[in-house]
């Protein structure tokens, strides 16, 4: 099964959040949008908006136990690394993507092809598809 094969099934819509917002911003901004994950972007003028990086409640914790209640107005940019982005594609497999996130210890991907931001994928997507074709049947959405 590809990676693709779960984006179909999927809302394309995809939350990002600027590397000069506050974790109080994204914060707001995952629980609106009931997820645990940003895409993180930079706006660079020469190429637009790029993905740099994921932010993620465990990025929050992270803040929170660092700057206590100032957490929140701690940016972005401060506690995401930019030195390699970890992602795939929509061609890749889902056991690729899977020894993907375990070596990096992460759960959330963001997906891109051809240099686009296309979607994000999470072990939790990974672990429903799995389920659902060894079982016949989609789960239900915990």
């Amino acid at each position: 099964m590809l990676v693709g094969d779960i984006l179909r099934k999927k809302t394309p819509r995809v939350v990002t959040v600027r590397m000069n917002e506050t974790v109080g911003i994204a914060a707001k901004l995952m629980r609106a949008n009931n997820i645990s994950a940003l895409v993180v972007k930079d706006v660079v003028r020469s190429e637009g908006n790029t993905a740099v990086g994921m932010f993620t409640e465990r990025d929050v914790v992270r803040a929170v136990a660092e700057h206590g209640a100032n957490a929140v107005n701690v940016k972005v940019s401060q506690l995401v690394s930019v030195q390699q982005l970890v992602s795939c594609g929509s061609s890749d497999t889902l056991e690729q993507v899977r020894h993907l996130m375990n070596r990096h210890h992460i759960r959330h991907l963001p997906v891109i092809d051809d240099y686009s931001l296309v979607s994000v994928i999470s072990m939790r997507d990974i672990a429903a598809a799995m389920d659902e074709a060894l079982n016949g049947m989609p789960q239900a959405a915990a």
